[in-house]
């Protein structure tokens, strides 16, 4: 995710990071120097035939609507991770506090908060695709040695199944009542909940027609924007093809961005930083340093 306080005028007309104009450069390329040849031939080689900006006009509002169709569709995705991973970080904070309520047992109340942790940080790898992700597999291996967590079939289920049990045996021996019991299990489900529609949204992209259709749709309205540009803009016609070009090819690929948040762009989701947040939240009830929250690097924050 991008973090930056307000930026000033240059700022906003010539900042590069967290911008999609490195991944659209190519496209702004073809486009403007297929401009640059059709006018180059208009006027040195042979008169081509122009179409008035009726068409364009009509194909454009169309192509536009799409775009922000698709683009609402993948921020409401972006937006729901967020608040899934919101709820994750005030879960933790809950979930600690229960604890400490219901379960006397100190040992018992610190494996599983480091297994919550553990629990997280998988989470987050799965989320991500990373199979060795060194951080995830550190806190699973710390949080319970010898378990193989890391190597389960579906690694964080796997942490929550063994919270799950060691909660069970609690119960059965007494150490839990079953009102603290009933608690913790509800906050149990609540990151349950949470987890599985976290992978939900990893899982079910948005249908693969849209992009399709709007990849045909932007490079036909782009290419053919010349024949229309050139009566009137004469030789400023590949300034005003690229403009046109960033506009569209920009806002499918931000719409591309947003609608994966789990993934490692510039605009995802900055996953790391809030399992951070999550450690930092535990640190004193496991009586450990809290460790420094992860700050932007180059005003962007993983």
């Amino acid at each position: 995710m991008i973090v930056r306080d307000k930026p000033g005028v240059m700022q906003l007309l010539f900042a590069v990071r967290g911008s999609v104009l490195p991944q659209i450069a190519p496209q702004l390329l073809i486009v403007t120097v297929v401009a640059a040849l059709a006018v180059l031939v208009d006027h040195t080689v042979y008169r081509l035939n122009y179409a008035n900006g009726t068409p364009f006009a009509v194909f454009g509002a169309a192509l536009s609507l799409f775009l922000g169709f698709r683009n609402n569709a993948a921020y409401d995705r972006w937006w729901e991770a967020r608040k899934l991973w919101g709820g994750l970080l005030a879960d933790a904070r809950l979930f600690a506090r229960e604890l400490e309520m219901f379960l006397p047992d100190p040992l018992l109340r610190a494996r599983l908060l480091r297994l919550f942790i553990a629990f997280l940080h998988l989470h987050r790898a799965q989320l991500r695709r990373l199979s060795n992700d060194a951080e995830a597999l550190a806190k699973a291996e710390a949080a319970a040695p010898g378990e193989g967590l890391a190597t389960a079939a579906h690694p964080p289920c796997a942490a929550v199944n063994l919270m799950n049990r060691l909660l069970a045996e609690a119960h059965a021996d007494g150490r839990l009542d079953g009102f603290g019991a009933r608690a913790i299990s509800t906050r149990m489900a609540s990151f349950g909940l949470a987890q599985a529609s976290c992978e939900r949204i990893a899982v079910t992209p948005l249908p693969y027609v849209y992009s399709l259709l709007i990849f045909r749709t932007s490079w036909l309205y782009c290419l053919l924007l010349p024949l229309g540009l050139i009566d009137s803009a004469g030789w400023l016609t590949p300034m005003f093809a690229g403009i046109v070009a960033y506009t569209f090819f920009g806002l499918a690929e931000v719409t591309e961005e947003l609608a994966h948040p789990f993934g490692h762009t510039a605009n995802a989701l900055p996953l790391d930083a809030i399992c951070r947040a999550v450690e930092i939240s535990l640190a004193p009830h496991l009586g450990e340093t809290p460790p420094p929250p992860l700050t932007p690097r180059n005003f962007r924050l993983d």
